[in-house]
């Protein structure tokens, strides 16, 4: 009798320590909430007028919706000039009358953080989208109301909305350059690696726009390209902004497969493993988690040239005068990029031609970045500072500004 109250009390204490584990391992495994809305901060310059004309960036913070744990969301940061919040920029660019007028905008990049920073510049731009104003009535002061959008598990919320004043300015509106991405690496321009903003044009390449494509007008999202020699087991890798290795496209161990580097450890670079000629499409997005790469072997045809020059108003259409430099000068280089600095004091046209003649010339309507033809039309320059690239394959320009 004794052996069997022994074994039914074995049997209890194993029961009550099973089910003290099991809820421990209910503790270490929070439920997702679903929350409806989080707490942006008011700033400390609430209450004072903010001048967009001369700040540089206006910080924002807010504290983490209440997920159940430390959730990893993204977010981004929406600005109205009336608290509407029915039309958004990119809604309204969708119509192609224009007489549909934005009641908000979101600003900014993407934060994978609490906090961000907002330029000014980039306010300023999105109020004028907002309430059109001419250039001699843009009010002294403007009340802005902002919000932030979370987004996590595909679900979206949005904070409680604060407002603040800044003194607006004037913003001559267009439409939204094409995103650039740059090439980087020991088979690319110099071969130095160096990645820095003032590189770009000796270290770095700004990839080209393709003819034909139409890029997001607010967004400047699009597909870009490059076609170029690349030597046998020849390693690269391309850099979202000048400066940053933390962000970009790397590569993944696989001749010509790439990676998104996201922050975190660097994955590799790009490697090309049999020596020819390539073509490096990219898709690119605001959000670069979603940004999309390929390299596939160019089966077009390819001409090599001795000299490239530019011929146009701003010289007198001569052929000799504006030679560009070739930009892939590493060490077995075979080129196709040429670069120059070019500055006009008015509104010129220009061409590019091969070998100081009229014999092979490029040329299109389009401006500051183009694709151009066979005696195509004139290019019409803006007056400014530039770094000019081409590409002799292509037929691919782009006037890269330096104001």
């Amino acid at each position: 009798m004794k052996n069997i109250n022994k074994l039914a009390a074995l049997m209890l204490g194993a029961v009550a320590l099973f089910t003290v584990s099991c809820d421990d391992d209910l503790d270490n495994n929070p439920v997702l909430q679903s929350p409806k809305t989080f707490e942006l901060n008011v700033p400390a310059y609430a209450n004072a007028n903010v001048d967009l004309a001369t700040s540089e960036k206006l910080h924002f913070t807010w504290s983490q919706p209440d997920y159940g744990f430390p959730a990893a969301a993204k977010y981004e940061m929406e600005f109205s000039a009336d608290n509407n919040w029915t039309v958004s920029v990119e809604k309204a660019a969708e119509d192609k009358t224009g007489n549909t007028v934005p009641t908000y905008a979101r600003v900014g990049d993407v934060s994978p953080v609490v906090s961000c920073d907002v330029n000014a510049a980039d306010l300023a731009k999105a109020l004028q989208q907002m309430k059109l104003w001419a250039k001699d009535a843009v009010p002294a002061s403007q009340k802005v109301f902002a919000r932030c959008m979370a987004v996590y598990n595909n679900d979206t919320i949005y904070s409680n909305v604060i407002d603040f004043n800044v003194l607006p300015c004037y913003v001559e509106l267009k439409d939204a350059a094409p995103i650039t991405y740059y090439l980087v690496g020991g088979c690319i321009a110099d071969g130095k690696w160096t990645n820095d903003a003032s590189a770009i044009g000796t270290s770095l390449l700004p990839l080209y726009t393709v003819p034909g494509t139409e890029y997001d007008k607010v967004t400047g999202e699009g597909t870009i390209q490059y076609v170029g020699y690349f030597p046998a087991n020849g390693e690269f890798k391309i850099v979202f902004t000048p400066g940053d290795w933390n962000y970009g496209i790397c590569g993944n161990g696989t001749p010509c497969g790439t990676s998104l580097r996201l922050g975190g450890d660097d994955p590799g670079n790009i490697k090309v493993d049999e020596a020819g000629y390539y073509q490096i499409t990219v898709q690119t997005k605001q959000d670069v988690s979603k940004v999309e790469c390929t390299i596939e072997k160019y089966t077009g045809s390819v001409s090599v040239f001795g000299a490239i020059s530019m011929a146009g108003s701003f010289n007198e259409w001569s052929t000799t005068a504006t030679d560009l430099n070739p930009l892939f000068t590493f060490d077995g280089a075979e080129n196709h990029d040429w670069v120059i600095d070019l500055s006009t004091a008015g509104d010129s046209e220009a061409k590019f031609l091969s070998d100081h003649d009229w014999g092979v010339n490029w040329g299109t309507d389009a401006f500051p970045y183009g694709a151009g033809v066979q005696n195509g039309s004139n290019i019409p320059v803006k007056a400014g500072n530039y770094k000019v690239f081409f590409n002799d394959i292509t037929g691919s320009y782009y006037f890269y500004s330096q104001e």
